[in-house]
This record gives C-alpha cells, structure tokens and sequence, in this order.
C-alpha cells in the first residue's frame, strides 16, 4: 500500500489567487526583505511592487486592459517581474515569447495570441528581432528597456561605456515607448472587489514538438495554486530561501518553480539573463544560494567546469531537476560535490508548472517522478484506449487533474486532450507499489519494429552506463523490412575515446533483440530545447531529410 510521503496533506485545499493579490501580500508583509538580486543590484519586495503599480498605469494609459494581450520578449531581468505583474494588474493576460525564435515564429505567435503590445530591451540579441515583427505583424507598440536600468551603478557604467556591441540602436516613434516612461505613471490602486483568479492570465507556448506551438491558456489560479503546491512540499519552510534564476523566466518551469513559488515563500530571486557555468557557479557562491532549479545537462555543466572547485556551493539546500530523467552518475556526483538535496519532478505547459516529484526528505527513488503534488490526481489509461484504465503493471499514458490543469489549448479545437476530465499528457508511464512514477518515453517517440513497440528511453539508459558517453538519443528510423528500427546519437565526455561500432557492440549485447541498434553516432553536441532539455525532433527531421 502506498504511502503519501509529502510532508503535507494531500487533500490539502490551496487558496486561488489573482496574481497580483499574490504579489502584494508577501510585499506589504516584508516589504524591505529583498526581491531580487540581479548581477549584484538587489531589488527589494517594496520596491519591486511599487514599480509593478506605476507599470499597470502606464499599461492602462496605453489602452491595455480586458482583452489585451502583453508579450514578453524579455530574458531574466527586473523588467521582466515588473512587466509581468504589472500587465496583469492592469487587466491584461500575457504571452510569453522565446528570445530563440526566428521573425517567422515569432510573428506566428503574435498574430495567434491577438499581441497588440510587446515588453522587450535594446539589447542587439533581442530588439532588431522584433523590431522586424513590429513591421510585419499585427504589433503596435514596443516598450523598450534597457539592461543598464537594472544593474548596480558601477556596472551600468561599464555597461555603457564598453559594452556598446550588445546594445542596439532603437528606432524611436510613435509605435516605440521608453521602459522609464511607462514607471513615471503613479501607483494603481488594488481594484475592489478583486477579479476572478479563474480568469485567463498567461498564454503559455509549447514548445512545438508535434507542429505549430498552441497556446495553453492557464488562468490566476492555475499559477498561483501551482506555485503553493511546490512550496508546501518544502520540509523546511522557515528555512533561509535564495533561488538561482538560470533557467529561463519564458519558461513554464522557471515560471512557477522560480518566480511564483519564490514570490509566495518571500524569498529571493537571483536571476542571471541566461546560463552560463562560470556566472552560475559565481552567483551561487556570492548570494549563497539556496535552491537550483534545473535541467540535467545544466547540472553536469557545472560538474564538468574545469574550475568548479573554486566555488564554494555548500549553501545549496535543495535542487530540482525536470524536462529530461537525470542520469544517476550525474545525480550521484552533484550531490557528493554540494551535500544538496536533488529530486526529479515532473511537469509541462499544460499544467502551469509541476505535477509530480520526488519528497525532499526521504529523496524518494531515483529514475521516477516521485509522487503527485497535493490535490493532483494522477491516472494511467491504456495506450490505445484512453477511455480506459492501463493494465495492472504495464506502461500507460500519464493523465492528470487539478487545479494546475489548463481549461485547453487557445484558438484550437480541443478534442483528444482531455479524457473524464483528465489532461492527457503523451507521456507513457508505470507506477510501483508505493504509488511512485516512471516516465517510460514519449507516447509519440515509441519506435514500431516489426509490432515490438521500442522505448528509446530504455535504450538511452544503457548508452549512459557506458563511460564514455556524455548524451544520448536514440530515435526511430525507416526500415524497409521491420518498419522502425533504433539508431542512436552520442556525444562523449572530455578526453574519452569510444568508436560507434565498440558503442553499438556494447547497447546491443545488453538489450534485447528487437531494441537493437542499427547505426550509431558519435557528435561533437546534440540538439537541445531553449531550456537545454536534448530534443530528438531536429535528429528526426534530418533523418528524414535523408530519404527524400
């Protein structure tokens, strides 16, 4: 019989909340405790709320209110927060879009999630982007800040003075307002009675795996509950609370695992604009940082910088790791290197954040997901059938509900997501005796040979135990006989030598017969997601280049 092992209730009731309100309780409860550490100019709580009511004015004056939509083109920086919140306040939702995409991609995104207004910075990453889109689409203002705004005096000088290159020169017009400009407005006042958390907040992007991206629309309440859902499950509640933000705010993950859950703890976001090893390992042991949100290949970067002896990472408490399975060797030497606590979970857009993970005390059991998050309830339906129960000890299709369940995908016919009112996710899985959850693979990653139904994620593991391999990705490609068969992607560690013939000789005497791979490759890296996660889609598009 399972036991709930997370040190709450699982019955436990969390309270919606329209996100702002969210914001505003922890800053009139601490509001000279800080917010925000960003390259070494902290941010307190007071601060950080003053600036969200001035920005949801300057929205208002603009026009945004119901039925507007903000994009965010913004890496992790103060503007983000700020515009964040204050958008929301001002009556809008919001659309997260990824500083990776293309104008195409980009200008697709905008005109689906009907983006009159976008937030962005001057930087030459981001602004001459879209400053294209704002010709081409629908866009009719940018707001423009600058990374300067949000560093430490000294080095917004330095910044300015010779860091020119990064920045981009700005076309100022009607169509273009000033970030300063929007905060000179003055403070908006909380709106009574507060509007409905089942309201629609954020239009959440999936990453497009399986075509176009769709928007999940998640309301206040999906965020807001998720993100108490992930700090309940933390044994040490009144214990110190410094978050390293190197995974992207964009994001779903960074989202409610960084910034909601950290703004309902009250505690503090160190946010870097991106992942980079030596400026991680440099934040964590400046701020002494407490808990690492992350993906693996984030954690054995750190592992494998030449210089990480350097840093001292002894004030990390606990890690999550999310978006691929941790390989143990890498779980393993992260914690004997830290003495920090990591745990895998589980998640996706379409939950607003997490579903499930592993109890922080016990660790819970390498290679699963742990066990759902309260409230969240979880049931496996049979491969073919979803409208019924996966059989006793065999893999089945993940579906969920709760509160974090988006209500479907915006603008698309939402027939086939959702079965008795469970989110069908795609993910296969089994779970054990003490109610704990294996991801088996990708429903739609399942290699067919010849009927024997293949998961490449069981063949990946067996890539990992060899020494030499660093990544793994095994995909299915055309077989004239057998229909699929498995063929694997690799990239080695450092200094290691390993031909693929001694690597398939190696997979293929460990597997079984119809798992067997038929080519290997050995890369100098593999393909990977905006959040690092390793992705198999650009693996298979080129594999299928090759036939035609």
């Amino acid at each position: 019989m399972s036991v709930y092992q997370h040190p709450v209730a699982f019955d436990r009731v969390f309270e919606p909340l329209w996100l702002p309100e969210m914001l505003r309780r922890t800053a009139e409860r601490q509001p000279t405790k800080p917010c925000i550490d960003f390259l070494g100019r902290v941010s307190r709580y007071g601060e950080i709320w003053d600036a969200v009511r001035r920005a949801a004015t300057g929205f208002a004056a603009m026009g945004v209110g119901p039925g507007s939509t903000v994009g965010l083109f913004l890496p992790n920086c103060p503007h983000y927060v700020i515009a964040y919140f204050g958008a929301l306040m001002a009556g809008a939702r919001l659309a997260n879009f990824s500083p990776l995409y293309t104008v195409a991609e980009l200008r697709a995104q905008v005109e689906d999630s009907d983006c009159d207004v976008m937030v962005t910075l001057d930087a030459a990453a981001l602004y001459p982007t879209i400053a294209k889109v704002l010709e081409t689409s629908r866009l009719k203002t940018l707001i423009v800040g600058s990374v300067a705004e949000a560093l430490p005096p000294a080095k917004a000088l330095l910044y300015r003075m010779f860091r020119r290159r990064e920045r981009s020169k700005v076309s100022w017009d009607a169509r273009h307002v000033t970030w300063r400009s929007l905060l000179t407005h003055p403070r908006m006042m909380m709106p009574s009675p507060l509007p409905d958390p089942q309201a629609l907040a954020l239009l959440q992007y999936t990453g497009g795996t399986t075509g176009a991206p769709k928007g999940a629309m998640l309301s206040h309440a999906n965020l807001s509950i998720n993100a108490q859902q992930v700090d309940s499950i933390d044994p040490e509640p009144q214990a110190e609370d410094r978050i390293l933000g190197a995974l992207p705010l964009f994001h779903i993950f960074a989202n409610t695992c960084i910034m909601n859950r950290t703004i309902v703890r009250g505690g503090m976001m160190v946010l870097l604009p991106k992942f980079e090893v030596k400026a991680a390992l440099s934040a964590i042991a400046r701020t002494k940082v407490t808990a690492l949100p992350g993906v693996p290949t984030m954690y054995r970067a750190l592992l494998d910088y030449p210089e990480a002896a350097k840093f001292d990472l002894s004030s990390l408490r606990v890690c999550i790791s999310g978006g691929a399975p941790m390989p143990e060797p890498v779980k393993t030497a992260f914690v004997a290197r830290t003495g920090a606590t990591l745990v895998e979970g589980y998640g996706l857009t379409e939950s607003a954040g997490v579903v499930s993970t592993n109890p922080y005390a016990s660790g819970g059991k390498a290679g699963t997901i742990g066990q759902p998050l309260p409230g969240t309830v979880v049931v496996l339906v049979d491969k073919d059938d979803p409208t019924k129960p996966a059989r006793e000890g065999e893999a089945g299709e993940l579906t969920f509900r709760g509160p974090p369940m988006m209500s479907g995908y915006w603008k698309r016919d939402n027939a086939g997501v959702f079965v008795d009112g469970r989110l069908r996710t795609g993910d296969l899985a089994t779970v054990d005796a003490d109610g704990f959850y294996t991801i088996v693979d990708r429903l739609k990653d399942m290699i067919i040979v010849g009927g024997f139904k293949v998961f490449p994620s069981v063949v990946e593991e067996v890539l990992y135990r060899h020494p030499a391999v660093n990544e793994a990705l095994v995909i299915g490609v055309h077989d004239e006989y057998l229909g699929e068969r498995p063929k694997a992607f690799v990239t080695l560690h450092a200094g290691a030598e390993a031909s693929a013939e001694s690597l398939l000789a190696f997979v293929n005497a460990n597997i079984g017969k119809h798992e067997r791979l038929v080519a290997c490759e050995v890369r100098d890296s593999l393909p990977k997601t905006m959040i690092g996660k390793l992705s198999r889609k650009e693996l298979v598009a080129e594999e299928k280049a090759k036939r035609t």
